[in-house]
């Protein structure tokens, strides 16, 4: 029931004196769990420390755990059970005249933190431990769905500067306008019970549990006068932030998984009446008015796993902007997930995608995101299969070459040759000389020079 500096003491302390019941080797369990994780996607990796030091329910005690999906870090005790009220916020909605309106995100934000507020005072409580904590420390926890969809009608590459900048400039609003609801909340009907003693309580937000300063932000938002306000009259909620998956919700208006990049252009979807294929709308778009969607780009696109990069005719500017998860820099994806940490006063649900996984790139990459201060490092990793399985319905016959009129029409950049099929790639255990050196790399080397990162 401790954590950090305390947590590390005790350890030592019960080590010297012998009371451990059964000993094994750090570097073996390390490898169980890579080995557990290539194999089968989990076990799920959470930062005790991070997740306590960077909680604004440290008042309360150590949390000691997280919900399925690795987003809600709220306090436990045998008398509490945690409850989160979640709603998630639909990002494509917000794209007006080719800019993201901030200010309607901004005032959404706020209806849809006062509606979880009523939420919280007329849901069902199964039993009597949920409702004590949800109307003791009034959690909630708010998230998005298309951030890619968004990244796509900007036509900003997912890990652009540009997109990485909006991301971090998105989660600042969302938890400014979640803040400044329930602040307005607390002026009506009183701060949550155990807001007393909480970082909020003192003025500190989220952001500067990271070290950064106000000064450091975006600068669209008075965060000195946000600090003088809640001073004044407290909040209604101890946790406003936690991007879920949204795996199922975001169907519902077409959108992708909560702030993911797409995992492939084309995929199956199954409904009662059966399974049927389906492309994404953006890139279907694009592709039409190019003149270039046709039946045998159909088959390419399905032949290559929903990618595009190895279609010799589609333009450079269009590849960039539609490149899948798998095509990306994992690097990146944990630099855009620790942006908008700053403001996840829970933690997210961060899935990390690797091709070809080995313990040396996992290892390099666990240690990356640890070390960015995540509180959740992994959600589940996907993996690929290293033969792809043969695609007997789809045309395998040599493809036309284009007509010159819609190479011209699409500004065609020079063929890339397809990818070779990948190899097995055994599970080897790490030499302590390995290890060290991966640790090493961890620091935050750049492009190939990282291992995670370096496909």
């Amino acid at each position: 029931d401790c954590h950090s500096e305390e947590f590390e003491k005790l350890y030592l302390n019960y080590e010297k004196e012998g009371k451990g019941r059964k000993t094994i080797k750090a570097r073996e369990l390390w490898e169980k769990i890579l080995e557990s994780q290539i194999e089968t996607g989990t076990p799920y990796m959470l930062y005790k420390d991070a997740c306590n030091r960077k909680s604004n329910q440290k008042n309360l005690g150590t949390i000691r755990s997280s919900n399925l999906c690795t987003e809600i870090l709220e306090y436990t005790s045998k008398d509490e059970i945690a409850v989160c009220n979640l709603a998630s916020i639909a990002l494509p909605m917000f794209i007006k005249n080719n800019s993201f309106d901030h200010k309607e995100l901004f005032n959404v934000t706020k209806r849809v933190t006062k509606n979880l507020n009523k939420v919280i005072d007329r849901n069902y409580y199964p039993v009597k431990e949920a409702e004590s904590s949800n109307f003791r420390h009034r959690p909630i926890g708010l998230g998005v769905q298309g951030l890619a969809d968004a990244f796509i009608k900007l036509r900003m590459p997912f890990t652009s500067d540009e997109a990485k900048a909006l991301n971090q400039d998105i989660f600042e609003t969302i938890y400014y306008a979640a803040l400044t609801a329930s602040m307005e909340e607390a002026q009506i009907d009183g701060t949550y019970k155990s807001y007393k003693g909480s970082p909020i309580s003192k003025g500190e937000f989220q952001h500067n549990m990271w070290g950064v300063k106000d000064e450091d932000l975006s600068g669209r938002w008075d965060w000195a006068k946000l600090r003088k306000d809640i001073k004044k009259n407290g909040v209604r909620n101890s946790l406003l932030v936690a991007p879920m998956p949204t795996a199922s919700t975001s169907q519902i208006l077409g959108n992708n998984e909560c702030f993911e990049p797409y995992t492939s252009n084309i995929y199956t979807r199954r409904v009662l009446s059966g399974e049927f294929i389906v492309v994404n709308k953006h890139l279907l778009e694009d592709l039409v008015k190019l003149g270039l969607w046709n039946e045998e780009l159909k088959q390419e696109l399905m032949k290559a796993n929903g990618s595009i990069q190895h279609i010799d005719f589609i333009p450079q500017d269009i590849k960039d902007l539609y490149k899948t998860v798998w095509e990306l820099s994992m690097k990146d994806i944990i630099d855009m997930a620790r942006h908008r940490g700053y403001f996840i006063d829970q933690s997210q649900s961060l899935n990390l995608f690797m091709e070809g996984a080995t313990m040396a790139k996992l290892t390099s990459m666990h240690f990356y995101a640890w070390k960015s201060g995540l509180k959740t490092g992994m959600y589940y990793l996907r993996t690929k299969s290293a033969v792809d399985a043969i695609k007997f319905t789809l045309d395998n016959t040599k493809k036309k070459e284009p007509v010159k009129e819609t190479v011209d029409a699409a500004s065609a950049v020079a063929a890339v040759p397809s990818p070779a099929e990948t190899a097995q790639i055994p599970v080897e255990p790490l030499t302590p000389e390995e290890l060290k050196e991966m640790i090493a790399k961890s620091n935050g080397n750049q492009d190939d020079d990282c291992l995670m990162c370096g496909s």
